[in-house]
């Protein structure tokens, strides 16, 4: 099976870059850019409470985050870290208790109707299951053209109907595809639906939230390399949010350690997972299972 390349070339599908990019944690002269440019996205000092009448829960204290444009940073963290709560406010779902999150240096408002309407095009989820995120009632191209309309992205149908074939291609699925249901697929396969109607509409940002934990170990590597190679391709900036350290390793150049609603550690991806200053960043390492 062959796939066009967002350049429009066919190749093979899941065929390796000839580009010469770097592997994550080698780019260091990109890293050095980064760290002198203004952040695409972030959050200053936030912090999220929940509650009322005396009784608060914090899931977030003081959470200093910046993702600069066409880096890849991974948040990793154990189940009541807060990264749901994180991730709620990196979309621009949910607003701070104190703090703020802002998007190309603006203050991101849910009541500036003009920022987040561009904020909702160049952001964009691949979320953990497909089979719950994918409408089964809605064929692929209404599920892959979804953002585009309801964005009001394209001049008219038959555009619309030709960047669905366009980033079908791009995940590896036939334009025949179009025509069938989420069910007659694979777990695989579904999450490349997912991921095809996220780029639809031409995002600067990618955000997974634990976007191949529910999938076979086989395809979660399959899903992971399609991940790597649409970035580097497309300029993607990526953000993942997950559990699995060894998977951050992987897909990510920056990590960022949650532990209780706080930064425990964060730094380039092989410092932070070769010479952890913090132990419980030492804890999670040792708890990847390892072969042998």
């Amino acid at each position: 099976m062959t796939e066009k390349t967002p350049g429009g070339v066919d190749r093979a599908a899941g065929a390796p870059l000839t580009t010469g990019a770097a592997a994550p944690g080698d780019q260091r002269a990109s890293s050095d850019v980064a760290a002198t440019s203004a952040p695409l996205l972030a959050l200053h000092g936030v912090s999220r409470e929940f509650g009322g009448r005396g009784r608060t829960t914090t899931a977030l204290d003081g959470v200093d985050i910046a993702v600069h444009e066409g880096r890849s940073v991974g948040i990793v963290g154990e189940s009541g870290a807060g990264k749901s709560t994180l991730l709620r406010l990196l979309l621009g779902l949910d607003t701070p208790t104190s703090g703020q999150v802002s998007y190309r240096g603006q203050t991101l408002d849910r009541r500036d109707r003009a920022l987040l309407k561009r904020f909702r095009r160049e952001v964009q989820v691949v979320l953990q299951d497909p089979r719950s995120s994918l409408d089964p009632r809605m064929t692929v191209a209404q599920i892959v053209a979804e953002p585009l309309q309801s964005l009001r992205i394209g001049a008219d149908q038959r555009e619309r109907s030709a960047r669905v074939d366009e980033v079908l291609g791009w995940v590896g699925l036939d334009a025949d595809a179009r025509r069938k249901y989420p069910a007659q697929f694979s777990g695989g396969q579904r999450q490349r639906i997912a991921i095809a109607r996220a780029l639809a509409p031409s995002p600067k940002v990618l955000v997974g939230d634990e976007p191949v934990s529910a999938l076979d170990v086989s395809v979660r590597q399959q899903i992971m390399e399609l991940l790597a190679r649409l970035r580097t391709e497309l300029g993607l900036t990526l953000v993942l949010v997950s559990h699995d350290v060894a998977i951050v390793g992987q897909l990510c150049e920056e990590t960022v350690v949650l532990r209780g609603g706080r930064v425990e550690e964060a730094g380039q991806t092989r410092q932070v997972l070769t010479r952890p200053t913090s132990p419980y960043t030492r804890a999670l390492l040792d708890a990847v299972p390892t072969l042998g």
